[in-house]
């Protein structure tokens, strides 16, 4: 069985409204030889924050030295996201191999198990197999007939803010709900709960009281926010100061939950040294909420997909972007209540792009389209693919917040490093070739001048340049000054798909017009120029930003190329201001540039 097929084979069962219960997982566990009762937990019950306060435990317990078990759910990007140890997913090998083992058993039930109990089951095995100190784990959905409550009792059970949510299945009130999500309290462990409604906290308070358990209320009060930014936010608690790159209040609010949760595990004895909380929270990763992916221009995707997330989505725009209007790019599911979560967010928004998520529940961004044309009367762009969509979202000028749903936000997550790179490119492009070519002329004699006084050009003995093509900065004057001061010069020639050499061509009879009429030297009357004997390199670019970085046409020749020079040769490029960006998602093939010249600046960036 390959990961693949094993992901195959537990995603074709599904979770079904009349199969709820233990019994199914319990009889899988037991022939499995009840691998959760070889295991300690922290079990995390709610309706938001549950994925994040797991991410912070899950941080702070593996700086504090434990080989800790995390177990998720939904993914956002891979399959394996839903079971990790120590910061890493379920390798594919494991996952294949422990599905088997579980498939053996399960297809002779007579009642088989339901895909999240099939995962849960897996993931039970793994983590006792790899002899975990302790497993982070999170619920499914509700918590007294969650499969992951067939455990004993946990060490701390964690719940978490409690909304309006699966109500056909949970109860209409937040009392009923509250009542389903304390179904994981037991006798034995103790409880730590976030400081929600009061009808909330009373149920939860009740059923501590009847189990003999002791609870622990995450006050809010206790949190005192000190500063933030789209790059993290700091706080104080108990006259102790921590930074946390997840964003907005309710990230605060989770905080103080994970932090009564440490307090609860200490007086267990566990060893959780200050520097460990204060390290894991620091470090602490949970993709798509609120998370910016891009800067310039601002794009923030976030998984929210209910009117708790939406009003929490609509919080934090309200704080770290006051007074601006977004693009919201928008896919939802359509047994969700989108019609309130874009009432809660609409008053934000200058524009809607559309897209439908993968998944069988997804409402069509076509619908979706027609329920905001209902409402108001925003330029509403329905597009087939996130592919698409991205860039359309961008194009708007405007910051751009995807939302809606964690299976649009996997999507939008994977393609949009790839997606932004392709768009930024062809932005900064076009505003190179708007230039007349007597501008492009004169700014490209601006940039040679920056070039020539420079110390690192005036040390160079050997220089690899290039012949300029479409509206690239050209550099026959540097040309003529490398000659003028014997300097050698060295050109580019792409000789495969993926392999370029340098060469010095001996004579004007040495040049040819090669593909898209770009001049290249002939190999036969050049010399080769061996990449240790470089000095100073000259690389064309499409985009370069304020940290260095640099991106060419996509093909990767001198990235490639660069590996072979020497570590001490500058390794420069040229550009006109018009193609800097603020910061270039990079790949970690990209090098990363020396020096960039351009009409107005010469930009330093590695000593």
């Amino acid at each position: 069985m390959t990961p693949q097929e094993a992901v195959a084979y537990i995603e074709n069962y599904t979770w079904s409204a009349s199969r709820l219960g233990l019994e199914r997982t319990r009889e899988l566990l037991h022939a499995l030889g009840d691998p959760q009762k070889q295991l300690k937990f922290i079990h995390v019950a709610g309706s938001n924050g549950k994925g994040s306060t797991c991410a912070m435990l899950e941080s702070i317990l593996r700086c504090a030295g434990y080989r800790i078990g995390l177990y998720i759910s939904p993914y956002i990007q891979q399959f394996c996201e839903r079971i990790q140890i120590g910061g890493h997913n379920i390798p594919g090998e494991r996952l294949s191999s422990i599905t088997e083992q579980v498939q053996t058993i399960a297809d002779h039930m007579a009642d088989h198990p339901s895909q999240f109990e099939l995962v849960t089951a897996i993931a039970m095995v793994y983590f006792q197999q790899e002899h975990c100190d302790i497993v982070v784990l999170e619920v499914g959905m509700g918590g007294a007939l969650d499969s992951t409550n067939v455990i004993d009792a946990p060490e701390v059970a964690v719940i978490t803010n409690i909304g309006l949510e699966h109500t056909e299945y949970l109860g209409s009130t937040l009392a009923e709900i509250a009542a389903t999500k304390a179904g994981i309290i037991k006798p034995g462990c103790c409880t730590v709960c976030y400081d929600g409604a009061p009808e909330v906290t009373q149920v939860i308070a009740q059923v501590c009281r009847e189990k003999g358990v002791p609870m622990h209320l995450a006050k809010w009060g206790t949190v005192k926010p000190l500063d933030h930014g789209l790059h993290g936010q700091r706080f104080a608690w108990r006259e102790q100061e921590y930074l946390l790159p997840l964003l907005g209040e309710h990230q605060l609010r989770n905080a103080a939950v994970v932090l009564e949760t440490i307090l609860a595990l200490l007086r267990r004895g566990w060893n959780i040294s200050e520097g460990a909380v204060r390290e894991g929270l620091a470090r602490v990763e949970w993709p798509a909420r609120f998370e910016v992916l891009g800067l310039a221009p601002l794009f923030i995707l976030d998984g929210g997909h209910n009117p708790q997330c939406a009003q929490a989505l609509a919080e934090l725009l309200q704080d770290y972007l006051p007074g601006q209007k977004v693009t919201l790019l928008m896919g939802v599911l359509a047994d969700k209540d989108y019609r309130t979560i874009l009432d809660t967010l609409l008053p934000f928004a200058a524009g809607f792009v559309c897209v439908t998520p993968d998944s069988p529940r997804s409402l069509s961004g076509a619908d979706l389209a027609a329920v905001i044309e209902d409402k108001c009367t925003l330029p509403t762009e329905v597009c087939h693919s996130v592919i698409q969509a991205i860039p359309a979202a961008l194009s708007r000028g405007l910051p751009v917040i995807a939302f809606g749903s964690l299976y649009m936000a996997g999507s939008i997550r994977t393609a949009f490093h790839p997606t932004f790179r392709k768009w930024l490119r062809q932005q900064k492009i076009k505003a190179r070739d708007n230039y007349t070519p007597d501008e492009r002329a004169h700014l490209s004699e601006k940039v040679v001048e920056q070039i020539v006084s420079s110390p690192e050009f005036r040390a160079a003995k050997t220089v690899l340049i290039y012949r300029a093509t479409r509206g690239e900065v050209r550099l026959e004057a540097l040309e003529k000054s490398l000659a003028a001061q014997g300097k050698q010069l060295a050109f580019p020639l792409c000789v495969s798909d993926t392999e370029m050499i340098a060469l010095h061509p001996n004579g004007p009879d040495a040049w040819k017009n090669g593909y898209y009429g770009i001049e290249e030297p002939v190999p036969e009357c050049s010399r080769l120029i061996r990449p240790e004997e470089l000095d100073f390199i000259l690389c064309p670019c499409t985009v370069f930003d304020e940290w260095g970085s640099r991106m060419g046409m996509g093909a990767g020749f001198y990235d490639r190329y660069l590996t072979h020079c020497r570590p001490d040769a500058c390794i420069a490029s040229v550009a006109f201001e018009c193609q800097k960006a603020e910061k270039i998602p990079v790949d970690s093939w990209d090098h990363p540039m020396d020096v960039v010249f351009t009409e107005k600046a010469t930009y330093r960036f590695h000593s």
